[in-house]
């Protein structure tokens, strides 16, 4: 896919363009096999020569509708995409922005997570929620995940050992598991991981522990202060202090009015968060 084509793409579903899109070329489309499925990715490359280092981005489930503005939350993922992937390539990084099953460019690929966890809360409540949530995290969707990363490392133009992951809500959670399972990788980055679950899931709760304890990458937890909830941040960093492992937790002030606004703070406001995130992975990633 062409830069043209994803700003059309992003322009449809009824967004204005962020400004960090219009900013380096790109991307290119390109096929993900997990399983079965074809899915389908985005890929920014920076200028210039490799081996560069590498990161895979894990989008998030979200509600099937978000109910402050009506937007669907599919369409949030495309200007996740868009408002991401030219900064991590601008700071020198190729960025692997991943449509996981039923997501975005992979709609016609399997079911969306969102949509699998809605009509479990349906059918069963919350209880069935989490029940299926966990699930889709250890199954379906850490395969597509493990896939990206597979594909990432392959790339002729990234270094293998400089591969790094990060992911969003739902996909910060999933990021933590990949980190557990893939100890090849230098660094973990975790925006509003598990926030609108970590009350009402203490399975997931208990899940998540586990992973940080197992988990050898250092980790970096990120929310809005007045994101649905920063206790996962908080409860994973502290459990990560005991056990001598590293990792770094930024709580930044209320980004717009609502829970939800301070949720999406990693595409709409980049520049507050820029300058710590590319300190962290640089650190351990050009060593």
């Amino acid at each position: 896919m062409t830069k043209t084509c994803l700003l059309l793409l992003v322009l449809a579903l009824g967004f204005a363009v962020p400004a960090a899109a219009q900013l380096s070329g790109g991307p290119d489309t390109v096929v993900v096999q997990s399983g079965a499925l074809r899915l389908r990715a985005l890929l920014w490359r920076p200028q210039g020569r490799g081996p560069f280092p590498g990161l895979l981005f894990n989008h998030g489930s979200g509600a099937a509708r978000d109910t402050d503005t009506g937007r669907r939350h599919q369409e949030d993922i495309a200007e996740q995409a868009a408002a991401l992937g030219p900064v991590f390539a601008r700071h020198g990084y190729v960025f692997l922005f991943l449509f996981r099953r039923g997501a975005g460019l992979s709609a016609d690929q399997g079911t969306f997570s969102g949509d699998v966890m809605e009509r479990a809360l349906a059918a069963e409540g919350q209880a069935g929620r989490n029940r299926v949530q966990l699930r889709l995290l250890e199954t379906d969707e850490l395969s597509d995940a493990l896939a990206g990363v597979a594909f990432l490392r392959a790339l002729p133009d990234v270094d293998p050992r400089r591969v790094a992951v990060a992911g969003h809500s739902f996909g910060g959670s999933l990021t933590l598991l990949l980190a557990e399972r893939d100890s090849a990788l230098r660094a973990v980055v975790d925006f509003a991981g598990a926030a609108a679950s970590w009350e009402s899931s203490p399975p997931l709760r208990t899940r998540l522990l586990t992973a940080v304890g197992r988990t050898v990458a250092p980790v970096f937890f990120l929310h809005a202060a007045n994101d649905y909830s920063v206790a996962p941040g908080e409860v994973l960093a502290a459990d990560m202090a005991r056990r001598g492992k590293p990792h770094r937790l930024e709580i930044y002030p209320p980004f717009g009015r609502t829970a939800q606004d301070g949720h999406r703070f990693v595409h709409l406001a980049v520049p507050v968060w820029e300058p710590d995130l590319f300190a962290f992975l640089d650190e351990r990633m050009r060593r």
